[in-house]
């Protein structure tokens, strides 16, 4: 698994999302990319014939160690299609931006959203709406931002993301790394709170052939790891069994000297956790590593990273229900926190996908959220997003989704 296939891998819902061109539609055109005050990158697209609201991606996480730029890999197609040329072909202004800042980006991706809102409107006036959209860290900014600005954004669509507990998040990722580090000592060299820098560096070329190596020879210790940690697989395809552990060994490693750093402390516990599903789980936690949180790192969190589920503008949030990176968990959670908070229908509809795999989400599905939320808006009609989907049975399924959720097909 190389490097550009992890970066890639939050992106894969923007491939899904506009997966198609109407065979009409005209290309849009970029501007130059600009430089913000906080020294992120941005792009706006215009449409060859603008409808007067603009929408803002907030692309998903891209590892610490990158260059910021605008992620590109995020932007295009398999099949080299533009996806700022499919926004504007719906009519809709493009605008994205790099945020100031790679990693744990998310305090930084909504203030480099609302910067982006102002220089929209002072290079091409200002838009009649501002949506937002993202995929899994991404999605969190959407929510968030959403919630604690319904002055500027008239609606979110929130994918894949960690909206319901930031906190749980973290400790899940800590959570996978300990109990790996349990059942396969030493594959994974280092502090899992600590990470060396040669892990970081060598994590693709040394550490993956390692972990592929260590799962292939003891299958009975995959089996334990995935029943303790609850992450998920496709039972019905062998391969899933890797790609999850990769998947969550790769943010494990990549996520955590970054994320201390930004929050002013280490945010991961679990000196108190009685971890089961084992064959032996007196045997486990005996021999997992234990750790304190810092409260600086909790407070932050707290006061800064956990959403409140009241909201004044729509939020369409979608997720599958067999995601291994950020579980869909996180959508109960965040239903509950919108019933307490009177949003629960009024302002908030989770889109449920059967479905292994993180941002796993194909065009009728994203589409049709995306829809839904314009309806929520502003009572604004499907009929001009179906019209981006390329046959019959796309549209199909893009009707059935907008029908069972509450929005005329």
């Amino acid at each position: 698994m190389r490097k550009s296939s992890r970066i890639v891998l939050a992106g894969i819902v923007v491939s899904a999302f506009f997966l198609a061109r109407p065979a009409t539609a005209a290309a849009g055109t970029c501007d130059p990319d600009g430089h913000q005050g906080s020294g992120a990158l941005y792009r706006i697209c215009m449409p060859e014939t603008w409808n007067g609201d603009l929408v803002l991606y907030a692309h998903g996480y891209v590892g610490f160690n990158g260059p910021v730029r605008i992620p590109e890999d995020q932007l295009v197609l398999p099949d080299g299609t533009s996806v700022p040329d499919l926004v504007n072909s719906l009519g809709f202004a493009f605008a994205t931006t790099s945020y100031s800042t790679n990693g744990l980006a998310v305090l930084q991706g909504i203030d480099d959203l609302l910067d982006l809102v102002d220089i929209f409107r002072d290079t091409h006036g200002r838009a009649r709406r501002v949506y937002l959209a993202g995929p899994s860290e991404g999605g969190i900014i959407t929510a968030l931002a959403v919630e604690r600005h319904p002055e500027i954004f008239a609606g979110g669509l929130a994918a894949c993301g960690p909206i319901g507990n930031f906190r749980t998040q973290i400790n899940y990722d800590g959570d996978f790394r300990v109990i790996f580090d349990a059942f396969f000592p030493g594959v994974i060299p280092g502090d899992p709170i600590d990470v060396p820098p040669e892990v970081i560096d060598g994590f693709f070329d040394v550490v993956v052939p390692r972990i592929r190596q260590a799962i292939a020879q003891n299958p009975d210790a995959v089996r334990q790891l995935l029943n303790v940690t609850h992450a998920a697989i496709d039972p019905n395809d062998p391969a899933s069994v890797e790609e999850t552990i990769l998947g969550l060994a790769w943010y494990a490693v990549f996520s955590a000297n970054d994320a201390a750093r930004k929050l002013g402390g280490q945010p991961f516990g679990n000196f108190f956790r009685f971890y089961m599903g084992s064959d032996d789980d007196l045997l486990l936690n005996r021999s997992v590593r234990r750790s304190f949180a810092d409260f600086a790192a909790l407070n932050e969190i707290q006061d800064h990273y956990q959403t409140t589920g009241r909201l004044v503008s729509p939020l369409v949030t979608i997720h599958t229900t067999g995601d291994p990176i950020i579980p869909y968990w996180h959508e109960q959670i965040y239903a509950l926190k919108t019933l307490l908070g009177g949003s629960f229908l009024k302002r908030h509809i989770n889109i449920r996908i059967n479905r292994y795999g993180h941002c796993n989400f194909k065009a009728p599905e994203l589409l049709a959220g995306f829809a839904i939320m314009l309806f929520m808006a502003n009572q604004q009609s499907p009929l001009a997003v179906e019209a981006a989907l390329p046959d019959a049975a796309s549209r199909a399924r893009f009707r059935s989704i907008v029908r069972e959720y509450g929005a005329p097909p």
